[in-house]
């Protein structure tokens, strides 16, 4: 076996070992699954939980979706109170989104859950390991960082 084949075999193992490791953290109860959200309001609620807030333009063009659409799922978080709008201070005619505490909260809790199941699988694993795992994570980590960048 090549190197090249060697590398494209270790990549589809690790690929299929992630998935299944996915699969298997879905079939605990997550907050992910169990908060009733679309996926596009979903993804609002993260944008906002990275971005801090968002014009409904923002929103759009992250989603890929026209303004009407966003007005909608942004109507429906509200709702939900997992969002607010409020005038930009900078500009009037512009209403921003941002979480409220309890969309913050939510989101909180849907980290603190995988972290938790990460956590379980950490304990269990011999420092050896341990060590090998944070060597990989860090490079890919380091790899996501500069392709970002670029």
């Amino acid at each position: 076996m090549s190197v090249s084949d060697e590398r494209e075999e270790l990549i589809r193992r690790i690929i299929e070992t992630q998935r299944g490791l996915g699969r298997l953290f879905a079939q605990h109860q997550s907050p992910l699954f169990s908060s009733n959200l679309t996926m596009r309001q979903l993804k609002v609620v993260m944008l906002l939980s990275i971005g801090g807030s968002a014009s409904g333009q923002d929103l759009a063009h992250a989603l890929g979706v026209g303004l009407g659409t966003v007005t909608g799922i942004v109507d429906r978080l509200v709702a939900h109170g997992l969002v607010s709008r409020h005038e930009d201070p900078q500009d009037r005619r512009v209403r921003r989104v941002e979480l409220t505490p309890e969309g913050a909260a939510l989101v909180e809790e849907i980290n603190n859950a995988g972290m938790e199941q990460y956590q379980r699988l950490m304990d269990h694993l011999d420092t050896e390991t341990l060590r090998a795992l944070d060597h990989a994570v860090r490079a890919i980590r380091d790899v996501a960082a500069k392709l970002s960048n670029e």
